[in-house]
């Protein structure tokens, strides 16, 4: 399983951007082949997007789908600032683990 990983910086409301991105973004992402999770992290500087995939390509294809999106729908709120797509090695919530044998 594979994760995308993307941090914004952003001005205005962070609860308020996390909540477009649950109503725009996350049924894009659910439509999309191989999706597993998404999650998003607010603090004061940044918002952080994690969304779990079964396979590296589904996660760059959600990449290309989020940058459409955002600059869709939250050009002037929210700036990229770097994505990352990596192996996802241990999630508890997703039942992975690095011990053989355990799974989901």
């Amino acid at each position: 399983m594979h994760a995308r990983i993307a941090k914004y910086t952003y001005t205005g409301d962070g609860e308020a951007l996390a909540r477009r991105a649950e109503e725009g973004l996350l049924p894009i992402f659910q439509s999309q082949t191989g999706f597993q999770d998404y999650t998003i992290i607010v603090n004061e500087e940044k918002v952080i997007s994690i969304s779990a995939w079964d396979s590296a390509e589904h996660a760059e294809a959600a990449n290309a789908a989020a940058a459409g999106w955002v600059a869709e729908n939250m050009t002037d709120e929210i700036e990229l600032k770097n994505t990352t797509i990596g192996e996802i090695l241990v999630s508890t919530t997703l039942g992975i683990s690095t011990k053989a044998g355990i799974t989901a």
